[in-house]
């Protein structure tokens, strides 16, 4: 049994959903988002709340139960607050600067690397060695960030590299004589 699927997904204030053709939407301030329901479960709005239930007991649909009641429950966070992800630039001379649409990343290369954001990312820089990547789909806010990540991942022994703010890097002690 799912432990996720059973609890309600309560509705704050502002925010509407709406169950039809096999689609949820939802609605809040912050814009709108959708995502596809699967024919092994039954989602419902009642008294504020979106109670997610699977159709059968195969194991199929208990899967799926839980999946779509946390992906619900991220799309109604995602329009009252939106999502961040912030990232860490360590190592001498790495910086970034936010452009228009994107961010503009060195890194060490012979070029710099233009990152152009998503559509409904937001890249800031507050610092140099700082960046902040804010959105209402957690999907596409995680993405934009493993992708930047990516670009120099940190290395074991100096830590350098792009990192998330809360990742700790293990380091490896270096060459003994």
């Amino acid at each position: 049994m799912s432990r996720v699927g059973k609890y309600p997904v309560k509705l704050p204030q502002g925010v509407t959903v709406t169950v039809s053709d096999g689609k949820a939407t939802v609605k809040g301030k912050l814009g709108e988002l959708s995502c596809n329901l699967s024919d092994l479960i039954k989602v419902t709005v009642q008294d504020g709340e979106v109670v997610v239930e699977p159709v059968s007991k195969t194991k199929e649909s208990r899967m799926i139960w839980g999946t779509t009641r946390a992906n619900i429950n991220n799309m109604v966070k995602g329009v009252t607050e939106g999502f961040v992800r912030k990232l860490e630039l360590v190592g001498v001379g790495y910086k970034a600067q936010a452009v228009s649409n994107g961010v503009k990343l060195s890194l060490g290369y012979s070029h710099d690397i233009d990152y152009v954001a998503p559509k409904g990312v937001k890249i800031t820089c507050p610092s140099q060695t700082e960046i902040e990547i804010s959105g209402i789909d957690k999907r596409e806010v995680g993405a934009a960030a493993s992708e930047i990540r990516s670009f120099r991942s940190p290395e074991p022994y100096k830590g350098k590299g792009v990192k998330y703010v809360e990742e700790t890097i293990l380091r490896k002690e270096g060459k003994k004589k």
